[in-house]
């Protein structure tokens, strides 16, 4: 799927339906092929849009197997840009429902960091950092925002 973005914005709003849809390719036209990606989920360095596309596909299909639907939402996002290189940090929740019945199965709020280049006037993603914060207590992820 070839998109142009012209607007950092389209890039975040396209994120948001491509992972509620659970489409794979929409969610893949935001990166550029020599990605980046430092995740918090199992495989947490990925390298390349190949590497990215296995755990994608892994993750939708997870989801679709549960029968989950999948809500995102930004919050706190500031964007930093020039003509040619942007700078995204925001916070994103990740809210899973069960599909008939609709009762909210988890949430997750993960912190992001996206770094942006404009190819021939489109904005892709080159560098992506997802975290949480981390209990020094139990050494666990938290996932709540407080």
């Amino acid at each position: 799927m070839t998109q142009n973005f012209s607007d950092v914005q389209d890039v975040l709003e396209t994120y948001r339906t491509a992972i509620q849809e659970k489409d794979v390719e929409k969610l893949l036209s935001l990166y550029a092929s020599e990605i980046h990606l430092y995740d918090c989920w199992e495989s947490w360095e990925s390298k390349g849009i190949s590497s990215w596309k296995a755990n994608i596909s892994e993750w939708f299909n997870g989801l679709s197997e549960g029968e989950v639907l999948l809500k995102v939402a930004f919050n706190d996002i500031v964007i930093e840009e020039t003509s040619t290189l942007a700078f995204v940090h925001c916070t994103v929740t990740y809210t899973g429902y069960q599909k008939e019945s609709g009762v909210q199965l988890q949430q997750t709020t993960n912190r992001f960091t996206f770094g942006l280049k404009k190819v021939e006037d489109s904005w892709a993603i080159v560098h992506e950092h997802s975290s949480l914060p981390i209990d020094f207590e139990t050494g666990k992820g938290i996932f709540d925002l407080k």
